[in-house]
């Protein structure tokens, strides 16, 4: 990092608004592209829908109409007057962009976003399961259900259940998160490995669990998020919310545990940050922060958790740089990937301003903000 661009990055380090932030990463996009080219251009696609979902949810905070314009432009783009639009009807990655439609339909009452959302809607009946009832991630992935899996598809799920009155969407999603924690916790660290293999084929798979071998990171925060996610649209006394909560506070004690001491982030494989080829990886980290800092706004953890979100959002703010057009760059964001060994996953490309992260950064900023305005109503009482 060049001297300017790391007096730059502390520049960052020194803000103090939660929402600035989130509105400068999204800036740094929106300058950069055009809603149909943001990549993999003119695709429906989860890079996009994680990071206009973080878009939109700023447009709610701000009600600035920028930010609803542009992911208006990116649906637009895809959906045609009579709600068809192409996507990969193989796979759960699919439906998470979904999220989008939900606030076009609210705020527009264009019926196009609503056909949409039913669109992705009936895919849950068509997708193949394992025996227990799990969705595979992607057939080309058979008998593998993911951590990735309950993002991509259980917060749509509930989200449709929420605003449309299907109950049983509700059960869907809280059944999804079971089955992964089932086959995938690790009750001595409280993490979840990345994939499972019914088959136990996979070359990855351990031939007696199906489990793969790591605590990838970023599946870990689309997790958490999900739950944190989930657990919010679900009704009191709705069947397994309790439990989910429960699962919620058991990840965020282990994300507590496995925070790194120096820096307030988290390691690419979370539970080995001893090794030297280990890396600190921002996604995962923006992820966390999200998971923590929204449990707190939500009443569900305590100030430990918001301590260690803070932490977490400061190391956050400590890497950012600028490019030299003043844009925000968030460096250190793992490429996509499947599951695999330790090596596969220490050895992935880091990149800057990918979508995963800069999308996982915006909702981190926007539900810090949300928590330490709950932090400070418990400390000095509400309207005082």
């Amino acid at each position: 990092m060049s001297g300017m661009e790391k007096r730059r990055e502390n520049r960052y380090a020194s803000c103090s608004s939660y929402v600035d932030m989130a509105r400068a990463a999204c800036g740094a996009i929106m300058d950069r592209y055009d809603p149909p080219q943001l990549p993999p251009a003119s695709r429906w696609h989860y890079h996009q829908g994680v990071f206009l979902h973080g878009m939109i949810r700023l447009w709610e905070r701000t009600k600035e109409e920028p930010y609803y314009r542009y992911v208006r432009g990116y649906a637009d783009h895809l959906i045609d007057r009579n709600g068809n639009f192409l996507f990969s009807r193989d796979e759960l990655d699919a439906i998470q962009t979904g999220l989008l439609l939900f606030p076009l339909y609210r705020r527009s009452g264009d019926a196009r976003y609503r056909t949409a959302a039913q669109r992705l809607r009936h895919l849950f009946g068509t997708l193949n399961r394992t025996s227990e009832g799990g969705f595979w991630h992607k057939d080309k992935y058979p008998n593998q259900m993911w951590l990735d899996g309950l993002y991509m598809g259980g917060v749509f799920a509930a989200t449709y259940a929420e605003a449309f009155g299907e109950a049983e969407l509700f059960a869907l999603a809280v059944e999804q998160e079971r089955l992964m924690r089932k086959d995938m916790k690790d009750p001595s660290t409280g993490l979840l490995y990345h994939a499972w293999d019914e088959s136990r084929q996979a070359p990855w798979a351990d031939p007696a669990t199906g489990r793969s071998p790591e605590f990838w990171g970023r599946a870990i925060g689309w997790y958490g998020m999900a739950v944190a996610d989930i657990a919010e649209k679900l009704p009191a006394g709705q069947e397994g919310r309790e439990e989910l909560i429960r699962s919620w506070r058991e990840l965020a004690a282990a994300l507590v545990r496995y925070q790194d001491g120096a820096t307030g982030l988290w390691h690419q494989i979370v539970d080995k940050a001893g090794r030297p080829d280990n890396w600190l990886e921002t996604s995962c980290s923006s992820l966390f922060v999200y998971t923590l800092a929204k449990g707190v706004a939500d009443g569900h953890l305590d100030a430990a958790c918001w301590d260690a979100a803070r932490r977490g959002y400061n190391g956050l703010l400590d890497r950012m740089a600028e490019d030299g057009e003043g844009r925000l760059v968030m460096p250190d964001i793992c490429v996509g990937t499947s599951a695999g060994d330790y090596a596969h996953y220490v050895s992935r490309p880091r990149s800057e301003n990918d979508l995963h992260g800069v999308g996982a950064f915006v909702l981190a900023c926007l539900e810090m903000d949300r928590a330490a305005e709950r932090m400070a109503d418990s400390m000095y009482g509400k309207g005082e």
